[in-house]
């Protein structure tokens, strides 16, 4: 179960944005940084152990532009060379050294394409690779930037063209892709997948179609898709055949956002090989789930509640993905503050097959 710890005041409130609370902690270090958008700028927290700092990131547009617009998303990037905050909004990609001191890079969306009426924005970031970041944009592309160990050389090494609708999330593999399952996966509005192999050139491995609804959050682990509805469904699917393994009706209304947990052995929530998922919806309820995988990949999977926390939340980060929110701790983010528990240990859960 999950015990609630000291929440931290944000010094502004938090959008109703999709994923919008990235976590990073320094591998090290007892330091552990968070960040949400609203409007035009980035709010960001750091905790030490013994106190928090707050600071408010305005972005800005290339160059020498003074202007602002509204942020869409903004995520600790982390590449074994180096770390990067990545921000997205109306008007293009920036990316900045990780602590948002130094703008590193910045890359504008070509408005003159779209007509009036047709929103523009840049949403869905993501490591992918080793040395590529990759985002999402509202027509459907998703841009491949080539990153450096150092410096400002950044490069677009590739634009992916399968998705026909605007990108809500990216998300590459957590823990171990079984071969022939791919490492990355992206979602747009209409709610199709596509799974992707990264390298030098990417390849599209398997294209899950859409089927009515929005897929606002997905996740990848271990070959195992996990992606959340706005019908409020939770659906796990095989990544190297696209099969759907497991679905529940999690939630009454649009989930929008997600995360999973792969079990580390500090995590105790479920028996070793399961993973925790918790998902947010607009209620407010913010359950964690235990998922158990037998016999994967071609055999069946199950879902069963863990855990539920009723509360006011926009955004979350359970715990464990790429290390940067080690357990047994997760958060998550309401309109003016963050929300942070403590894992502790519990009994299996008895599960049941969907």
């Amino acid at each position: 179960m999950y015990r609630k710890e000291k929440s931290i005041q944000l010094k502004s409130s938090s959008a109703a944005l999709y994923n919008n609370l990235s976590v990073l902690r320094p591998p090290g270090r007892q330091l552990a940084c968070f960040s949400a958008v609203h409007g035009p700028s980035l709010s960001v927290v750091s905790a030490d152990g013994l106190g928090f700092s707050h600071r408010q990131l305005q972005a800005k547009e290339g160059g020498m532009a003074v202007s602002t617009s509204v942020l869409t998303q903004a995520a600790w990037c982390v590449l074994p060379s180096r770390v990067l905050l990545v921000l997205t909004s109306q008007k293009g990609i920036q990316m900045y050294e990780s602590d948002g001191s130094i703008m590193v890079y910045w890359h504008a969306l070509d408005v003159a394409e779209h007509t009036p009426a047709q929103a523009v924005f840049a949403r869905g970031i993501a490591a992918a690779g080793g040395r590529f970041i990759c985002v999402g944009t509202s027509s459907g592309l998703v841009l491949v930037f080539d990153i450096p160990p150092k410096g400002t050389n950044i490069t677009v090494s590739e634009v992916l063209e399968q998705h026909h609708d605007a990108i809500t999330d990216i998300a590459a593999e957590l823990g171990q892709a079984p071969d022939g399952a791919g490492d990355l996966v992206t979602a747009d509005d209409a709610g199709t997948l596509c799974i992707w192999s990264t390298g030098e050139e990417f390849t599209l491995l398997s294209k899950i179609p859409a089927f009515g609804c929005c897929c606002a959050s997905v996740k990848l682990w271990n070959g195992i898709v996990a992606a959340g509805y706005g019908n409020g469904q939770i659906r796990l699917y095989e990544a190297a055949t696209s099969l759907l393994r497991a679905e529940v009706n999690a939630h009454a209304r649009w989930i929008y956002a997600l995360d999973v947990a792969p079990q580390t052995g500090k995590v105790q929530l479920a028996a070793p090989g399961h993973l925790s998922l918790c998902a947010a919806s607009h209620p407010g309820i913010l359950p964690a789930w235990s998922v158990a995988a037998r016999g994967w990949p071609g055999r069946g999977c199950s879902l069963a509640p863990a855990h539920s926390t009723a509360t006011s939340v926009a955004s979350l980060q359970p715990p464990g993905p790429h290390g940067v929110c080690p357990a047994p701790f997760a958060a998550a983010v309401g309109r003016r503050g963050l929300l942070c528990s403590r894992l502790e240990a519990q009994q299996e859960p008895r599960h049941r097959q969907c």
